[in-house]
């Protein structure tokens, strides 16, 4: 089970509980979620406390994975408990040929020439790797090794070809680099750059749901992490997420 950490404001003349423990169904997922009052005037260290009290209830429920506020600094309160934010890795990876597709899209180019890079194979590099084959004219695919394996079976079952063992020259000259681990020997001005590995600088787009599903999901959380549960949990499909655009809000939760 996850849990969601919410910030509560307080209300004139009414008696609040400082932190309250409820759950709560969002698309058929149940949450743990501990909501902790917070005012704009409500000193750091009376929140610091609050937060250890919400993640010591958070521990005793067994609760290890939790969705955080969109802006929030007291990690190190929660990993004193064996907490961790959501892990949303998976989720950007799911995503990563998306944003290529957006970024290309939003440049005004074709695609001819993607690249791929990664320190390893994986079932993810191989969903996007498929994906970016199936729809751009050259995919180069940088990986240590598995690659003519998976050259050799996108070219039997749809008739596509990857360019293995790409030189860093090459790498630097395609329209679009996706980098599956960091590759800090590139200068990485490729007009498209997507960043799918952990502790990527890069944020994501905002992303949407369908509106009956935007309806049920809860404001005031980090919405990557909120659809990474969910997306984890089996609540999303891959394409029920899209990319918004600039401006563009899902329910009033970040991105």
């Amino acid at each position: 089970m996850f849990g969601i950490l919410i910030w509560t404001p307080p209300e004139r003349r009414q008696r609040q509980k400082t932190v309250e423990t409820a759950e709560r169904v969002i698309l058929h997922t149940r949450f743990t979620c501990v909501y902790v009052l917070r005012g704009p005037r409500t000193p750091e260290a009376v929140v610091r406390r609050r937060v250890a009290s919400a993640a010591r209830k958070f521990q005793r429920l067994g609760i290890r994975r939790v969705v955080l506020p969109e802006v929030f600094a007291y990690e190190a309160l929660l990993a004193r408990r064996d907490l961790e934010p959501v892990d949303t890795l998976t989720l950007r990876r799911e995503l990563a040929s998306e944003l290529v597709r957006r970024g290309l899209e939003d440049r005004e180019l074709s695609g001819g020439r993607v690249a791929v890079s990664s320190d390893t194979m994986s079932a993810e590099l191989v969903r996007t790797v498929t994906e970016l084959a199936l729809r751009c004219r050259y995919v180069l695919l940088d990986v240590p090794f598995g690659g003519e394996e998976l050259a050799g079976r996108l070219r039997r079952e749809y008739g596509v070809s990857l360019l293995l063992a790409p030189d860093r020259a090459q790498l630097e000259a395609a329209e679009a680099l996706v980098l599956f681990a960091p590759r800090t020997d590139l200068r990485r001005d490729n007009p498209v750059v997507v960043e799918a590995y952990r502790g990527a600088a890069a944020p994501l787009p905002t992303l949407l749901l369908p509106p009956a599903m935007e309806e049920q999901l809860p404001a005031g959380c980090c919405r990557t992490q909120l659809l990474a549960a969910l997306r984890e949990s089996g609540a999303l499909r891959p394409g029920q997420i899209s990319l918004g655009r600039d401006g563009e809000t899902g329910n009033g939760l970040g991105a």
